[in-house]
């Protein structure tokens, strides 16, 4: 059947168009604002020069600065292919022209749609599948920002007091509290193993004692004063309170996940399955779209979320196996971290990883073929509407 394949190229304030015949001759390239007057102009020329036939859309996105286009494209009945960023960079050293054009990856990303086979569609997801598709994604860019403070406490304490950089985890809500008020080996030895005690109690400090005892004992290790002491110390106390900020931030966040994933209709089959919490849960709803209808089998599911291998077999290699190069990283996420903690609580998931340890698998691969059997459970949970059951047993009757 006669098509018409048109590419978009998005971007913050413009997303650049472009459609394609079935013989990859351009019929349209226009840059447009991310504005729904122009978006819908866009969308009714093309559909214009189609005179019937049928279109299909391509994207390198799936949400964020191409929201609005993808909702008009939804509520226009448009079939709307995703065409992963790393596949258009990778295809375009194929392709005519040097340098980097928004008109040139509007082709690129039309033209790989026109000729591939395999890419996914985007279909729309349910309300909730969508709101936690953003909790999720705010969840992971406070965890990022929080990794990326911690390492800086961690180095900036390190440049002047490397004994309590040692004895503290600066994760937890107790030393970080410490460091708020106590930074220098100075400060801690003035301050006493008792006085301090009674400082980080008053500030509800669990095991109080316990760690008044570890930073005097660390500040007895250092009676040198380096450098610029006075001012690390000041840089110590706002990054130690960044820190906490962050974890309340990340409480607070994951309040509103549980309350909005419980609400989903999956939500009690995906949580029964050992080592699937509420926010691996939350990220499994919203990367799927809110159901699987997406997907014609297990193996489908699997493929997208990156843990069946994809063959490179090449002349008289084969069984070359390697981890596929477009699939969903928070999906793969998902499963790969639940079966990681089921391997530890779950019977039948320890089980099947010693299995896979005693036919010689490292514990990496034991640990990816557990993730990729957990997808065909996963999937006749829902199938069936049950929830997980640890299988008893076989016993001898006596």
């Amino acid at each position: 059947m006669s098509r018409i394949w048109a590419g978009i190229d998005s971007g913050k304030g413009h997303h650049h168009g472009l459609a394609l015949d079935t013989d990859g001759k351009t019929l349209l390239s226009r840059r447009v604002a991310n504005d729904e007057p122009e978006l819908l102009k866009l969308i009714g020329d093309v559909l214009d020069l189609a005179d019937g036939r049928q279109v299909t859309w391509a994207i390198d996105m799936t949400g964020g600065e191409p929201a609005l286009l993808l909702a008009l494209l939804v509520n226009h009945g448009q079939e709307v292919l995703y065409v992963p960023g790393r596949l258009v960079n990778r295809a375009s050293d194929g392709y005519r022209g040097e340098g980097k054009t928004d008109a040139r990856d509007a082709y690129v990303i039309a033209d790989q749609a026109r000729m591939g086979r395999d890419l996914r569609p985007i279909r729309p997801g349910d309300e909730a599948a969508i709101e936690l598709k953003l909790l999720t994604g705010r969840r992971a860019d406070l965890v990022e920002d929080r990794t990326r403070v911690v390492n800086r406490l961690r180095g900036t304490l390190l440049s002047m007091f490397p004994a309590l950089e040692r004895a503290l985890d600066v994760t937890n809500t107790g030393p970080l509290r410490l460091l708020t008020g106590y930074q220098t080996p100075a400060s801690i030895r003035r301050t006493g193993t008792a006085r301090l005690t009674k400082w980080l109690a008053n500030r509800k400090v669990r095991n109080a004692r316990v760690l008044a005892e570890t930073a005097v004992e660390a500040a007895e290790r250092q009676h040198t004063a380096v450098p610029g002491e006075k001012t690390t110390a000041k840089l110590v106390h706002t990054l130690a309170e960044e820190v906490m900020a962050l974890n309340q931030q990340i409480s607070e966040m994951d309040k509103l996940i549980e309350g909005r994933f419980r609400e989903h209709e999956l939500a009690d089959i995906v949580q029964s399955v050992p080592g699937i919490g509420t926010v691996l849960g939350a990220e499994f709803v919203a990367a799927v779209g809110g159901s699987l209808d997406g997907f014609d089998s297990p193996d489908a599911l699997a493929a997208f979320a990156g843990v069946a291998p994809a063959p490179r077999d090449s002349g008289k290699v084969s069984g070359n196996l390697h981890r596929p190069l477009n699939y969903h990283r928070r999906l793969q996420r998902v499963f790969y971290t639940s079966a990681l903690v089921s391997v530890r609580y779950d019977p039948n998931s320890r089980k099947f990883y010693d299995r896979k340890r005693a036919e010689g698998k490292k514990h990496v691969q034991a640990v990816l073929a557990l993730a990729r059997r957990r997808v065909n459970v996963l999937w006749a949970l829902i199938r069936d509407r049950r929830c997980y059951q640890v299988t008893p047993s076989v016993t001898t009757a006596v």
